[in-house]
């Protein structure tokens, strides 16, 4: 994994161009700290910050190849290089590096964009085909790798991050208010917006081509629950899921450094590391976070399993001092406002990762979404059993049941219960059903924002913006795979992959990679029917089943208990000076963001210590990040709209 950016365009000197190409590179820099390369042929220039992991003599970028008529800069590895080195190799093509980046340029002189079709990994890439006069870009199915884009002063821009766009003169950062409400609703952007107006992310999936100054985007590839199967019992369905995850932690154990694993304690990383640990003669190196508070805390089950393994376990324990201490990194890093501390100690996590010498893990996410093992997913079932039963006194009981670890809810009164689950308001035919309750939840977080920004907003819906470019089978899908496609397409690329994943990983230069979302173990889950995963109220059931001699049952069979960090708690007591700039009455009313009276009362509040709800929590750290978002990014904190122009 790698950082990349490059432009498309005439009209600049060969000197302002390689000093334009370094400054872009110099702002990802943390993503490859191993090499830095860049080339400029004619109106395109390509830049690479690497971070080797394969072929560590000969994978420099970017690369050439088709006799000087292609060049590539890629981030990611593409797992199946090998099986696809020996195909092209009966095609008649020769190699000169053992690298997977030659593999895709081979690839793509053989097949063109279709080239995407073939490769099974996480990436995103820049190929400038000099015969063509044209540039492609692609990104993977699940959204792994970050690839941004934008037009300015005539010529085409991409980054894998934002912060490469903004190295370019003349490219200002603004905020899109209508990505900040999307954020206070959904958790994150719907691609390809971003937080940052007239800056784009390639969606997942998606692939591009760039050519007479203009860009066609296509998506590629989508999770389709529209050829579910009934042809197999359950044990050849578990049978078959236990091969392919077998086979893709094998593929994502290939590399030319160590590879070591994250271990949380659950069901999932247990698996991963487990399968690893089998393919690994010298040992397998585990990490994992711990907490302070006991409600967080899941060190014994990962020493357990880490015991059982024989792993060489690593650990790090975050409290809310080491939250707090980082947290402005981790919304530099995040490049938009998050609603919530959790990237923050996945952040110290692979900073932990680097300093044992390590730069590649497996993790176990993914498999939440894919096999059904989300709370979300059983609150909407039932949620439809009290739509259908609206008198049946099992429902208090039956809501409590699913979220143990929420003190605060288990103590609410059953009309309380009602409410929050928004049993009587949503219709079973909604097609955000599942997800509504979350979405409106959070998005009373909004409460806190400006008279000026809510007028800017008047009449926009981020859920109804959600719901108008869902696919068009959607409705034909079961309940449970419309909530698995709403999860897995949009939060877990979104925030899970992104601000938990991609972004606090590479903030130190830690490639992370996800066996279960090998595209072949997503799709064969989306044709498994819905109550093979989710059996009655056990949440990955055919996982459970087949992975069962993988893991302790003690571990197995445990409470699922979902990662969390302290989040305004995180800031309370003796908050840092950041924090009380950040709420100062002085830069509230700059932004002009939120509503200065609310938030001060907010954040005297926090103080206390006082906060027990999702949404007070959500606001002061959707607040805080993106104060903290504007201080950092914007030399002039800007919105879309005139109304809220305001000069730093």
């Amino acid at each position: 994994m790698c950082g990349i950016a490059g432009y498309s365009g005439k009209g600049l000197a060969p000197r302002e161009a390689e000093t334009l190409l370094m400054a872009m590179s110099d702002a990802i820099a943390h993503r490859g700290p191993d090499e830095t390369g860049l080339q400029i042929r004619g109106d395109t220039g390509l830049a690479h910050r690497r971070l080797s992991i394969v072929d560590l003599e000969d994978g420099q970028q970017p690369m050439e190849g088709a006799g000087g008529r292609l060049r590539i800069t890629y981030n990611g590895e593409i797992f199946n290089h090998i099986e696809l080195r020996r195909d092209l190799e009966c095609r008649g093509h020769r190699f000169r590096t053992a690298s997977d980046t030659e593999v895709i340029l081979r690839l793509y002189d053989e097949f063109g964009p279709d080239c995407v079709d073939r490769l099974n990994g996480d990436f995103a890439f820049a190929i400038h085909d000099a015969r063509l006069r044209r540039l492609f870009l692609a990104r993977d199915r699940m959204g792994v790798r970050p690839l941004y884009h934008t037009w300015h002063g005539g010529r085409f821009y991409f980054a894998s991050e934002i912060k490469a766009l903004l190295a370019v003169p003349g490219i200002e950062p603004r905020l899109d208010p209508f990505a900040l409400d999307q954020i206070f609703t959904l958790w994150s952007p719907i691609p390809p917006r971003t937080a940052f107006t007239d800056v784009q992310e390639l969606p997942p999936g998606h692939r591009m081509i760039v050519q007479n100054g203009a860009a066609k985007v296509e998506r590629y590839w989508d999770l389709d629950f529209s050829n579910v199967t009934h042809d197999r019992s359950e044990a050849e369905r578990a049978e078959e899921v236990r091969a392919m995850l077998e086979d893709a932690t094998r593929l994502r154990l290939r590399a030319d450094v160590e590879v070591g694993t994250y271990l949380s304690g659950g069901l999932d990383s247990s698996v991963i590391t487990n399968l690893a640990r089998q393919r690994a003669p010298n040992g397998l190196s585990s990490f994992a976070v711990t907490f302070k508070d006991p409600a967080l805390d899941e060190s014994r089950y990962q020493e357990e399993m880490a015991r059982v393994l024989g792993t060489r376990h690593h650990s790090i324990e975050c409290d809310a001092e080491a939250i707090a201490t980082v947290f402005p990194e981790v919304v530099r890093h995040a490049e938009q406002p998050v609603l919530r501390t959790a990237p923050a100690p996945l952040y110290l996590l692979s900073k932990l990762v680097r300093s044992q010498g390590i730069k590649a893990v497996l993790s176990g996410e993914g498999a939440d979404e894919i096999f059904a093992g989300y709370d979300i997913f059983k609150e909407a079932r039932l949620r439809r059993f009290c739509a259908r039963q609206p008198s049946s006194q099992l429902r208090p009981h039956l809501f409590r049941k699913i979220y143990p670890y929420l003190a605060n809810l288990k103590r609410q009164t059953p009309d309380y219960l009602a409410a929050f689950f928004a049993i009587s308001a949503d219709q079973p035919n909604d097609p955000l059903f599942s997800h509504r309750p979350r979405f409106r939840n959070t998005a009373g977080a909004k409460l806190f924002f400006s008279g000026a920004l809510k007028e800017t907003l008047k009449g926009y819906n981020a859920a109804d913006e959600l719901v108008s470019i869902l696919p068009d089978a959607f409705g034909s899908w079961h309940p449970l795979h419309q909530a698995q496609y709403l999860e897995t397409r949009f939060l877990l690329p979104g925030y899970i992959l992104s601000s938990q994943g991609d972004r606090m990983a590479m903030a130190h230069g830690i490639e992370t990679r996800f066996p279960f979302l090998d595209h072949r173990i997503v799709t064969l889950a989306s044709q498994i029917p819905a109550n093979v995963k989710l059996r009655g109220l056990r949440e990955k059931h055919l996982l459970r089943e087949a992975t069962a001699d993988l893991v302790p049952k003690r571990i197995a069979d445990r409470p699922k208990q979902p990662y969390r960090a302290p989040d305004a708690a995180a800031f309370a007591g003796c908050p840092p000076a950041y924090v009380e700039e950040a709420f100062q009455k002085s830069g509230l009313k700059q932004n002009c963001l939120f509503d200065v009276e609310k938030t001060v009362r907010l954040y005297n509040k926090s103080r206390l210590n006082s906060f027990t709800g999702f949404r007070d929590n959500a606001a002061f750290v959707g607040i805080l990040s993106t104060q903290l978002w504007t201080q950092q990014f914007a030399r002039q904190v800007r919105t879309a709209d005139a109304t809220l122009t305001v000069h730093t």
